[in-house]
């Protein structure tokens, strides 16, 4: 079967939170934009049953809801949304190309928000006690529901630790399983000491999950004993794993630079290491994971993907696709000296009329056209034609003479 290809401005690769607010930001910028997402719009935030940390809510909103009003935001721009699995990003001819089974999606800037997903102990009916029926991964959102219930946490690093003892403000009671022994956890010290001080925290040293236990809702965690195998069960209303995440990122391998963790590296613009390719929420490497980091993200990746699509459409047409000879003055705005070079290349454009176009790149604020023509400093005059820079003029004294002879050279 051939597959098909279709073109976009921008391409998001993940519909939760950081991803359809890129989208968001796109589409009302007026970009051809399309919205890929594998399974469910709202990613791991439809996990939460209430959240009361977004701004904007004086009272808890669940995360289904609060993602159905992200997704039918966004809609309302015109963004294309598919349902597929995305099989792997990939640069041809300096253009990106998002491939799926059946179709290949050509774009100029691409935006990876696949986020990650919290690892999963393994144990027996695990799977039956997600999507909010008794296994939870955020302490932040899901405390509050559990005021006056018997908890349990899972893993004993920072997380686990310190999420335990931010539960104990609700809960009755808060076990936590440790596969280590007896008094030694992965915490740093002094949360391991507010901990072990703290008299609703329960441990229950060197044991894993064997299985999750209840009907409709979750009742009982089984423990085993990794020393004797003998089994313990505990009566819980609700379970919470901070065991870690795995991101989502193993298609993107020799894609983009990434973290020993899979994690993928961007500066705060949200740009990877390819040129157009930004990522944004969960995926990328950052300190807080929550649905309110995850919009910022997004609108920064969307606002400068908005950039880099106008960047490459001026360059495309007003200087690699323009007809004739091209001079692309770089300059600095700011600089009184490099003004006076715009004033006498203008003057020297009325002068030799049709002889040559003039191209103004100023690179006050960004010199990222600039740097896509491949320019040494400030100021300088590159001579551009039928998409080539022919000659990059650093030395500007004598210019008139200057500009006569590349005239001559390439007319």
């Amino acid at each position: 079967m051939e597959k098909k290809t279709e073109q976009y401005d921008v391409v998001v690769v993940g519909g939760g939170p950081a991803g359809m607010t890129a989208a968001l930001y796109a589409g009302r910028a007026r970009l051809k934009t399309l919205l890929i997402e594998k399974s469910l719009i709202g990613g791991m935030a439809t996990y939460t049953s209430e959240i009361e940390n977004y701004p904007g809510f004086v009272e808890p909103i669940g995360g289904i809801e609060l993602m159905n009003i992200f997704d039918k935001q966004f809609r309302r721009f015109g963004v294309d949304v598919k349902l597929t699995d995305v099989r792997g990003v990939s640069i041809e001819c300096s253009q990106k190309v998002v491939s799926t089974f059946r179709t290949d999606y050509v774009a100029k800037a691409v935006i990876l928000s696949t986020g990650n997903k919290p690892r999963l102990t393994g144990a027996k009916n695990e799977e039956k006690f997600l999507n909010d029926k008794g296994i939870s991964f955020c302490a932040t959102c899901d405390a509050a529901r559990n005021e006056g219930k018997r908890i349990m946490v899972i893993g004993s690093g920072d997380a686990a630790i310190e999420e335990g003892m931010f539960l104990t403000k609700f809960a009755s009671e808060v076990f936590v399983s440790v596969i280590h022994n007896e008094g030694t956890m992965d915490a740093n010290k002094v949360a391991q000491e507010k901990a072990l001080a703290n008299p609703k925290m329960k441990f229950l040293w060197n044991t894993v999950v064997d299985s999750f236990e209840g009907d409709e809702t979750l009742k009982q965690v089984v423990l085993k004993n990794v020393k004797t195998g003998q089994l313990q069960p505990v009566d819980v209303d609700t379970c919470f794993l901070f065991i870690g995440y795995v991101p989502n990122t193993k298609i993107f391998e020799g894609f983009v630079d990434m973290t020993n963790r899979g994690y993928i590296k961007t500066n705060e613009d949200m740009e990877t290491s390819k040129e157009g390719v930004f990522a944004v929420g969960d995926c990328r490497d950052k300190t807080l994971r929550q649905v309110a980091t995850a919009v910022g993200d997004g609108a920064v990746a969307g606002f400068m993907a908005e950039k880099y699509v106008e960047e490459v459409n001026y360059i495309q047409k007003e200087i690699f696709e323009a007809e004739g000879l091209i001079m692309a003055f770089v300059y600095n705005a700011s600089e009184p000296l490099d003004r006076e070079y715009l004033a006498r290349i203008e003057q020297l454009q009325r002068e030799r009329k049709d002889k040559f176009q003039l191209r103004r790149i100023d690179v006050y604020k960004s010199d990222r056209i600039a740097c896509r023509l491949s320019y040494t400093k400030s100021p300088s005059l590159l001579c551009i034609k039928n998409g080539q820079v022919l000659h990059d003029c650093t030395d500007l004294n004598g210019m008139e003479q200057k500009i006569d002879e590349i005239i001559k050279k390439y007319s």
